[in-house]
C-alpha cells in the first residue's frame, strides 16, 4: 500500500475532491483485507510492548472528522490488540468554563502521552482551527486580546506547527489523521444511527445542523491540513466511506512508523544479569 497516495506532502494545496472519500486502494473486499488488518494488529501489540519497555519516546494519533465518518470505530478495531497499560484515549469536545481560561492548546497539553505510551486524541486542538473558524461566535467568546480574525488562523497555524515541532524534539512522534467520508455517506450513517434503538445514543439533532455546514467544513479542513502537514507532523487523508479499508490504512501507516523508530528493548547490564542469576538460584533452591 502506497502511503504516499494519501500522505499530504508539505507545501502542498489540499483539495478535498482530489482525494476520493471512497477509495479502497488496492484491496477489492473486506474479505481480502481481513487478513491484513489481523495481521498488522498483532504487529502493534508487539510494537508498543517495546515502546513501553524502551520508556524513552512516545507516540501521539490524532483524529480528526465530520461527524459519522468512523474515529470511534478505528481507535477500538486497530487498538484492540494493544495493552491498556501502554494506551491512553482522549476525547476533547466543547470546551469548560477551565479550559476557557488558559490557552487552546492548554487541555491538550496535559493530555498527552507518557514516554513509553501510545496517546490518542478523537478530535484535538484542531477543532480550534475548524469548528471555531466555522463558528466565529466561539472565538469571540475565548476573551482573546486583540483579536484579529482575518489574521488569526495563519498565526494558529504557526503556533500549531512550532508546537507539534516542540513535541517531536522532545521524544514524541506526531501522527495526524484526517478520515475523509463524503456527504452521502454521512447520511446512510446518521439514517442508521436513527433507525436502530441500540444507536439512538449516538445521534444528535446538532449533528444534522452541523451538517448544513459542510462546505465551509471542507474549506477549514483544506486550509487547516494544507497549513499544518509537515516532514514532522504530517497529515494522512483517509478514505472513511469504507470502515474496513479505514482501519486497515490506518493501522498500516501506525506499524510501518513505529517500524522506522528503530525500538528497541532496553539492555540488560552486567549488574542486572548478576542479579537474575542470583534470584534464579535462590528459587531453584526454595522447598518444594
Amino acid at each position: 500500500m502506497r502511503h504516499k497516495d494519501f500522505r499530504v506532502e508539505p507545501g502542498s494545496r489540499v483539495k478535498l475532491k482530489d482525494f476520493d472519500p471512497g477509495s479502497t486502494g488496492s484491496f477489492k473486499s473486506k474479505e481480502a483485507a481481513a487478513g491484513k488488518l489481523q495481521k498488522d494488529v498483532a504487529r502493534l501489540a508487539e510494537l508498543q510492548d517495546v515502546l513501553y519497555a524502551e520508556d524513552s519516546r512516545a507516540l501521539l494519533l490524532v483524529f480528526q472528522a465530520m461527524d459519522a465518518a468512523g474515529k470511534d470505530g478505528v481507535i477500538k478495531h486497530v487498538m484492540s490488540g494493544v495493552n491498556p497499560q501502554g494506551c491512553q484515549v482522549f476525547s476533547f469536545k466543547a470546551p469548560s468554563a477551565e479550559e476557557l481560561d488558559h490557552d487552546y492548546l492548554w487541555r491538550c497539553s496535559k493530555s498527552l502521552p507518557e514516554r513509553g505510551r501510545i496517546g490518542i486524541f478523537n478530535r484535538s486542538y484542531y477543532e480550534e482551527v475548524l469548528v471555531v473558524r466555522v463558528h466565529p461566535e466561539y472565538l469571540r467568546g475565548e476573551r482573546l486580546p486583540d483579536l484579529d480574525e482575518e489574521k488569526i488562523w495563519k498565526r494558529r497555524f504557526d503556533e500549531i506547527n512550532c508546537y507539534e515541532r516542540y513535541l517531536t524534539q522532545n521524544g514524541i512522534t506526531v501522527l495526524k489523521f484526517f478520515l475523509h467520508v463524503s456527504k452521502e455517506e454521512q447520511k446512510k450513517r446518521f439514517l442508521d444511527r436513527i433507525g436502530q434503538p441500540e444507536k439512538n445514543w449516538k445521534f444528535s439533532a446538532a449533528d444534522v445542523k452541523e451538517r448544513g455546514h459542510w462546505d465551509a467544513y471542507m474549506r477549514a479542513y483544506e486550509e487547516a491540513i494544507t497549513g499544518t502537514s509537515t516532514d514532522w507532523a504530517p497529515w494522512y487523508v483517509i478514505p472513511a466511506d469504507h470502515k474496513w479499508f479505514t482501519r486497515l490504512l490506518v493501522a498500516d501507516i501506525i506499524v510501518t512508523t513505529m517500524e522506522s523508530m528503530d525500538l528497541k528493548y532496553p539492555e540488560v547490564t552486567a549488574d542486572h544479569r548478576r542479579s537474575l542469576a542470583e534470584a534464579k538460584a535462590l528459587l531453584e533452591m526454595e522447598k518444594k
